[in-house]
């Protein structure tokens, strides 16, 4: 069993991420991360998950958004999912509320993924790491970085500071469907619901230029515990 080392505190955020145990892609398929992206918004109850593919036979993918929900468990103020991995900026609203996120989350998505692509056992690796985050500036720091992920499908050493194109970069970022970034930049959709908008409100009061966070993005980077 794996056992984790933070002990999340309440009122407090955190940078949670995890990849696939072997870099598989699962989210290079529109499906499957669509399906990641209702279990986001689903798992934020304090009732037990619901079976997303018995939803799914009643309703849209967009439907899935408007469900009713209990009491939230966490504040969910960004995210970013990528073909490998995924990160989320995280508050806890209750004692355990991002333990047990993470463990709805990766439980239903794990599940149904194995179902559709007959495989057995964990897709994830366990535990998810977690970062607090510790003052507002870095918090900030912390929403871009999560946004900027996107840019490594097309410039591989972004986490260098390395950007050919600052124009294009932009342009991918705006296009990315599965990023949250969409919403910080005005945009409502049905996925617009996974977020916490009064997050949302106090993450966006000061955007960071896109040059300026790519400085300090190889530092970053440096101390996270996942080959990514």
């Amino acid at each position: 069993m794996a056992y984790r080392r933070t002990a999340f505190a309440p009122h407090e955020w955190y940078h949670c991420y995890t990849r696939t145990i072997d870099k598989s892609r699962p989210f290079e398929d529109s499906t499957h991360t669509n399906r990641f992206l209702e279990s986001l918004y689903l798992a934020n109850d304090a009732a037990p998950m619901p079976r997303i593919p018995a939803l799914r036979e009643k309703y849209s993918h967009e439907d899935m958004f408007a469900l009713p929900r209990g009491q939230e468990i966490v504040a969910i103020g960004a995210y970013c999912v990528m073909p490998t991995h995924y990160h989320l900026l995280l508050q806890p609203l209750t004692d355990s509320g991002i333990t047990d996120f993470m463990h709805k989350l990766g439980t239903s998505f794990t599940r149904s993924y194995n179902a559709q692509n007959n495989r057995v056992g964990n897709l994830f690796i366990k535990p998810f790491r977690s970062k607090h985050i510790d003052d507002d500036n870095y918090l900030r720091t912390v929403t871009q970085y999560i946004h900027l992920n996107p840019i490594e499908l097309f410039e591989s050493k972004w986490k260098q500071g390395i950007v050919t194109s600052y124009e294009a970069a932009e342009r991918c970022l705006i296009s990315y469907q599965s990023s949250s970034l969409l919403e910080f930049e005005g945009r409502q959709r049905p996925e617009s619901a996974i977020l916490n908008r009064e997050a949302v409100d106090f993450l966006n009061h000061t955007r960071i230029d896109l040059k300026d966070i790519l400085k300090d993005m190889a530092e970053y980077y440096a101390f996270l515990e996942l080959d990514l």
